[in-house]
């Protein structure tokens, strides 16, 4: 990988205040990047190299007059294809969405980093409506995980943890409604949170309803810190959207553990089966919280799988997107949501309103849980990538993609902050990632622990081979 395009946003701008390189030598070296991968991992449905360059040159004149336009400006960034970028189709992997504009909006948080300065350099892949865990699509095909082209990159934000992994840009936004920013970065070796519900605006409203968050996926948590600044400001299209935060998170990740409370969760009581090495893993993350002065208790939260709940709520937001497809587009829909659209459209309000009385009590327990411990620590997911192009590890007798998941969505239906770090490579050399929790509105919490972690030198793992080929 090229010194530019391995440097985290923070260095970036560092270096255009201190003239060492421009936002154009940095933007050429994050769209050679996009370009030399994207054969191998099929990151991208769109990568826009003229437009982006002519965005660095109009930075780079900000920088070269001491004027810039915000905390990213210059920062070569990209954005999945579930978020409105204004002039851009945004396709959703579907051959339902029409390429035709005019695309005159942004959504929330894309129209705070274009305010800010950002370079937009592309587009990246998801699933068809960002529906399950790993991410192919009839329409852009299957993205691969940058450490092994064979296994997947996750999902449903696969595209954009693959891009950052690699080079081509320090910046992402994704979605997560059910783990899907997280379990990507889990695979690819990033960084991942999904925020309080709310805390990031959200327009247009998903299918999939206040599941949904929008959430930065980066090379370390000083730059998810950095756009969180950014991107969790007021927009008037989200009724749902919280207050502004009250400080800085770039302040608040420097204040370290010493004195936290953390709970340490490594299999939900028993319930989840985890492979070795990421119990191994999660386990050296812990301890190494231990040292910097947090006090570790081995407890769990105690609460049941809600995955019927989940999927009487997931399965009719599935419903919804496709509630007015002709037949003609039903027929090229991923085969496996036409199913779950079916299955969603085929329940009844009250199994609707029963899933949300789960959700309420989950919720409580979880509120009750944090009155007792700020952050909760679990693997992110049991296992590393598997096989790319299936929907679940090949050989297991799962079904759907919420049974390999078994941590991530439940946290979803709390609305709960959530992180994914890195915390190793598996015996095969494959990124294993912890997650860390926060009760809702302490995403602070979440992302001073990842931080601190991450300044220990407990979540560097080395960059994919990839990244350097030819």
């Amino acid at each position: 990988m090229s010194d530019l395009s391995s440097l985290t946003a923070g260095r970036l701008v560092a270096g255009y205040s201190n003239g060492d390189f421009s936002p154009i030598e940095a933007t050429r070296a994050a769209l050679e990047q996009a370009e030399k991968v994207q054969p191998h991992v099929n990151a991208f449905v769109r990568i826009d190299g003229d437009d982006a360059l002519a965005q660095a040159r109009e930075s780079a004149e900000r920088w070269s007059r001491g004027e810039p336009q915000g905390p990213l400006d210059g920062v070569p960034v990209t954005v999945k294809d579930i978020l409105l970028l204004r002039g851009k189709p945004t396709l959703r992997g579907s051959w339902s969405s029409s390429t035709d504009g005019p695309w005159e909006e942004d959504a929330p948080s894309v129209a705070r980093m274009r305010d800010a300065g950002a370079v937009f350099i592309g587009k990246t892949t998801t699933p068809e409506f960002g529906w399950k865990g790993v991410t192919d699509s009839p329409r852009h095909g299957i993205t691969r995980n940058p450490y092994d082209t064979s296994r997947t990159a996750g999902g449903s934000s696969g595209g954009g943890s693959a891009a950052v992994a690699l080079g081509a840009g320090p910046l992402t936004l994704g979605t997560d409604a059910g783990g899907s920013v997280r379990i990507p970065a889990a695979f690819c070796g990033i960084f991942a949170l999904k925020p309080t519900y709310g805390r990031v605006p959200i327009y247009p409203a998903s299918a999939f309803g206040t599941l949904a968050h929008v959430g930065p996926m980066t090379r370390d948590a000083a730059d998810t810190a950095l756009l969180m600044d950014v991107i969790s400001q007021p927009d008037a299209r989200d009724w749902s959207q919280l207050a502004p935060p009250h400080g800085s998170f770039r302040e608040a990740v420097k204040k370290g553990v010493r004195g936290m409370r953390v709970a340490y969760s490594p299999d939900f009581g028993g319930r989840v089966e985890v492979d070795p090495a990421v119990a191994a893993g999660v386990r050296r993350s812990v301890e190494r919280l231990e040292e910097l002065g947090a006090h570790v208790e081995e407890t769990d939260p105690g609460f049941e799988d809600p995955i019927e709940a989940f999927h009487s709520l997931w399965f009719a937001g599935a419903a919804r997107v496709t509630q007015y497809f002709t037949d003609e587009q039903r027929e090229k829909m991923d085969p496996a949501l036409r199913e779950i659209a079916e299955d969603g459209a085929s329940r009844s309000a009250l199994d609707y309103l029963a899933a949300v009385d789960v959700r309420m009590a989950l919720g409580k327990r979880m509120g009750v849980f944090h009155e007792k411990y700020d952050v909760l620590v679990t693997p992110t997911t049991p296992g590393t990538a598997f096989g790319a192009g299936l929907e679940v590890p090949e050989g297991s007798s799962y079904r759907r993609w919420t049974e390999w998941t078994p941590f991530t969505y439940p946290f979803n239906m709390t609305q709960q902050p959530a992180a994914s770090l890195p915390c190793g490579l598996d015996g095969d050399g494959l990124p294993m990632g912890v997650q860390i929790v926060a009760a809702r509105h302490r995403d602070d919490l979440v992302l001073r622990a990842s931080h601190a972690l991450y300044e220990a030198g407990a979540a560097d793992v080395p960059a994919p081979a990839l990244a350097g080929s030819a």
